[in-house]
């Protein structure tokens, strides 16, 4: 069976597509950030519960404050990209979400249960004492897990010769296990979870520090520590996702020159922020681990480009003018985006009166 007959007709656009592929990288790029740093502070938080056997810290507790925050945060700012990836790859999109129904279905309950437990944690945190590492670990779990199904997801939409095993599995629980990119690309995504998370901490105790906090020079070197061994650790499921693409892709789709360049400069800026990081310097250190991110984006984009080169591009596109939605949206966005801003000065005058008192 040729795979390009299974692939259903695009809708056509209201404006050119280059305005969503601007506003997908926009708002992939806040989502991905907030998405770091709510799994990687739950993941440190389970570390750090373990290694003191149930414990008290001041990592844990203000993980536990923050984590209903950044879970809100990460699946607000999460609701823009996925709306652009359906308008640009809608009809690849949409086709591996029903071929993995299912599972896809699953990840509405499983971040339901994990936005519970992180209320429990914050509400209950100094009850809890013993069942600390229990709950943070099945909150991590679970958000690891929504994570595993979106790799899948968004992995089997590229890859339209996988679609066939619908007419042998066609109850919804079809995975894209047997992509060799599938384990590394995933395991690089959630290390650099772990990295931004450590990071996320160091910038929080170095306000807390500039607020007098006493124990926050500690836990800003935790932080930093957590950011360079991560980044480190994910140097090597970088590698390994590199090696696992199909060999003469990039240079078949012509992608190959510009994926090596934007490579090289998010490993740069990578580089600068492990040194800043390593020297404690948090500010640095973020002003350069936020490019790489970006870069980062730009990479993932040219390979998406690549695996769906001879499938379809969004410049195939066709293109019904009407700019009025468009402008409407844009205006809508700016305006949540000032109310979320709001809304985060609030949380951070009232963390700074506790702190004081």
């Amino acid at each position: 069976m040729d795979p390009a007959t299974l692939i259903p007709a695009p809708d056509a656009l209201p404006v050119h597509w280059s305005w969503f592929y601007l506003l997908l990288l926009v708002t992939f790029f806040l989502h991905i950030v907030l998405m770091n740093i709510m799994l990687g502070t739950a993941f440190i938080a389970t570390a750090t519960h373990l290694w003191n056997t149930g414990g008290d810290s001041p990592v844990c507790e203000s993980a536990a404050k923050g984590l209903p925050y950044s879970i809100a945060l990460t699946v607000n700012f999460g609701v823009a990209p996925l709306l652009f990836v359906q308008v640009l790859f809608g009809h690849l999109v949409y086709t591996s979400s029903i071929l993995m129904a299912v599972y896809w279905l699953w990840i509405i309950g499983i971040l339901i249960a994990a936005y519970y437990l992180a209320y429990i944690y914050k509400y209950r945190y100094h009850c809890l004492v013993g069942g600390r590492f229990l709950l943070t670990g099945a909150i991590t779990l679970l958000l690891l897990l929504i994570g595993f199904f979106f790799t899948n997801n968004f992995t089997l939409m590229l890859n339209p010769a996988q679609w066939s095993r619908y007419f042998d599995n066609p109850g919804g629980f079809i995975l894209n296990t047997g992509d060799p990119t599938l384990l590394p690309r995933y395991l690089h995504f959630m290390t650099s979870a772990v990295a931004v998370g450590g990071l996320s901490l160091a910038v929080w105790f170095s306000w807390k520090q500039k607020k007098g906090s006493h124990e926050a020079s500690h836990m800003i070197t935790r932080g930093c520590q957590w950011f360079a061994g991560a980044t480190l650790i994910n140097a090597g499921f970088g590698a390994w996702f590199l090696g696992s693409i199909p060999h003469g892709m990039l240079s078949a789709s012509g992608s190959v020159t510009w994926f090596t360049i934007l490579l090289m400069i998010s490993i740069l800026f990578i580089c600068f922020a492990v040194i800043f990081a390593l020297r404690e310097q948090v500010y640095p250190a973020v002003i350069s681990a936020l490019p790489a991110i970006f870069f980062m984006i730009l990479v993932r984009d040219q390979l998406r480009s690549a695996y769906l080169h001879p499938w379809f591009s969004p410049s195939d596109l066709p293109v019904h003018p009407q700019y009025s939605p468009l402008f409407l949206f844009l205006a809508v966005l700016l305006g949540g985006l000032v109310l979320v801003g709001w809304m985060l000065k609030l949380v951070l005058t009232a963390e700074t009166k506790g702190v004081q008192s």
